[in-house]
């Protein structure tokens, strides 16, 4: 499989104020041509130093949290809507479960997982829908080393098999986390999408779509 990997950085009129001081950075994703006419996208949410960190994904009242898909969401009868449910040793007898669509913070599976959510009713995901919540969250504390961006500088917040290579996963997200000198951060209003690159091709995807808005407490 063909792994690449593509970043959407978040205007620099945003970042000014943040000067030399470790920050969020944007988002990335990681596409793979699963080769049965579905692709996987993972997605990070990306960092300039390792000890920032991503305490929460979330949505409310004011900032809307969607994810969605032009061609539905695959999912894996093994599976669950976030990482908590993944099992790596059903990995041998159900091979297409690597390919399962859920939600994290940092990690792939359940192994070490403290991951938490409240307030998301994933039934329809879960059916291949869409997730949308205007009171809910996923998210880990800081003490979980699972919230770090560590040498990648990104910490994944979720993988999503498309049905159909034309497919995009869209939607607006906001997150809640800590830079490295300790500063709680909240960026609302980030919205992608993502779509499978062409064959040998890297693109860029989304950028008119970024309209993040920051507030510092």
């Amino acid at each position: 499989m063909n792994i690449k990997t593509l970043s959407m950085t978040i205007a620099a009129g945003s970042l000014l104020a943040t000067g030399a001081m470790a920050d969020y950075t944007g988002t990335s994703y990681d596409a793979v041509n699963n080769g049965d006419g579905t692709w996987t996208a993972r997605i990070y949410a990306n960092f300039d130093a390792a000890t920032d960190e991503l305490d929460a994904v979330y949505g409310d009242a004011d900032n809307l949290l969607s994810i969605n898909s032009t061609g539905g969401f695959y999912q894996n009868a093994f599976g669950g809507a976030t990482s908590l449910a993944i099992n790596p040793a059903l990995y041998a007898a159900f091979p297409s479960l690597v390919n399962d669509s859920w939600v994290t913070i940092g990690l792939e599976d359940q192994v070490g997982n403290n991951m938490l959510t409240i307030g998301i009713d994933y039934a329809g995901f879960e059916a291949g829908g869409n997730i949308s919540t205007d009171n809910g969250t996923w998210f880990a504390t800081p003490a979980d080393p699972q919230v770090l961006a560590g040498a990648d500088l990104r910490v994944m917040i979720g993988q999503f098999t498309m049905l159909g290579t034309d497919s995009h996963v869209s939607g607006v997200i906001n997150i809640q986390g800590k830079a490295g000198n300790f500063e709680t951060f909240d960026v609302t209003g980030i919205a992608f999408d993502y779509a499978l690159p062409a064959p040998g091709a890297l693109a860029l995807l989304g950028l008119a779509g970024i309209a993040s808005r920051r507030r510092r407490k």
